[in-house]
């Protein structure tokens, strides 16, 4: 199959697209980030790249790395992490307090905020203070690049106006389901936001959850099987919101999306694939990014379905 050439297509007719959406600003750091910008990356299983845009341009990966600090905490608990954090989407903001209020301090799923932070706890509780250093080593070592690092202008704006993650937190600990310093936590958790990362260095870092578990190329498993199908299946149902759903039936693979514009996406078997235009729709996700892989899937016809 000729990539290069659909993704020069995609990017073709994606142009249209560029301006819609709005730039994520309840974090101001973000609210800079220029709208019209795209880049799209495949990575194949021989570790073979190819990208369009700007494919070498860093941006804040945002929530999309909740997917590596999940895999970092199932590989330390096991299923015992599913105790503090369901597998269910959400149907809800990803910043919601009722929900978790009403289910007793337990995150619906590892993917909304108060998930990820219930995991950036459970990591804090394994590394304490060498978290953010284990989760940068871990990110550096899937993908290959030792140059990976994160914006600390973003980190700290995300915890200037981080105070519903601060209440999330807190509401957690007030049921038993929160067992180190809530500051800490949640600034770590800001931290690992704020990791910058460009479309190839991403579709690269995904590569594992392609080949279940191994990393192709090098040969190294990171993960177990039956954790890597987990990951990917909580990414199919939860990786976007409250617009999961909507993704899978029109993009039809599992993907975890971020405020800053980016999604990633995982064809089992065969690659794994990332996009950024910072324009977001009304869900939180790249409207441009979500058009570009239901191209994707659809010339290819290169799905899970």
């Amino acid at each position: 199959m000729n990539y290069e050439k659909i993704l020069n297509e995609i990017y073709d007719e994606i142009q249209p697209e560029l301006m819609h959406g709005k730039v994520a600003d309840y974090i101001p750091a973000l609210a800079e980030v220029e709208k019209g910008q795209f880049a799209m990356s495949i990575t194949l299983e021989d570790g073979s790249v190819f990208s369009v845009g700007d494919a070498q341009k860093k941006f804040s990966i945002q929530s999309i790395s909740k997917v590596f600090t999940l895999t970092m905490a199932l590989d330390i608990y096991g299923k015992d992490l599913y105790k503090r954090v369901g597998v269910e989407p959400s149907g809800n903001a990803f910043n919601s307090l009722v929900q978790l209020e009403y289910e007793h301090g337990i995150p619906r799923n590892p993917f909304i905020n108060a998930g990820a932070i219930s995991v950036t706890d459970a990591l804090y509780s394994h590394y304490e203070d060498q978290t953010f250093d284990s989760i940068i080593k871990f990110i550096q070592e899937i993908s290959s690049n030792d140059k990976i690092s994160f914006d600390r202008a973003v980190a700290k704006s995300e915890m200037e106006h981080g105070d519903r993650n601060l209440a999330l937190a807190r509401l957690m600990k007030s049921f038993g389901n929160f067992g180190d310093n809530v500051y800490d936590t949640v600034m770590t958790y800001s931290k690992h936001c704020a990791i910058t990362m460009n479309t190839d260095e991403l579709s690269r870092a995904m590569l594992f959850l392609a080949f279940g578990g191994m990393d192709p190329v090098t040969k190294k498993k990171i993960t177990e099987p039956r954790r890597a199908k987990r990951i990917n299946a909580v990414m199919l149902t939860c990786g976007h919101y409250d617009a999961s759903g909507e993704f899978a039936f029109n993009v039809g693979l599992p993907g975890k999306s971020g405020v800053g514009g980016g999604i990633v996406a995982i064809i089992p078997g065969k690659m794994s694939l990332a996009v950024w235009s910072p324009g977001l729709n009304k869900y939180g996700n790249s409207h441009a990014g979500t058009i570009a892989l239901e191209k994707f899937t659809t010339k290819t016809c290169l799905s899970i379905f």
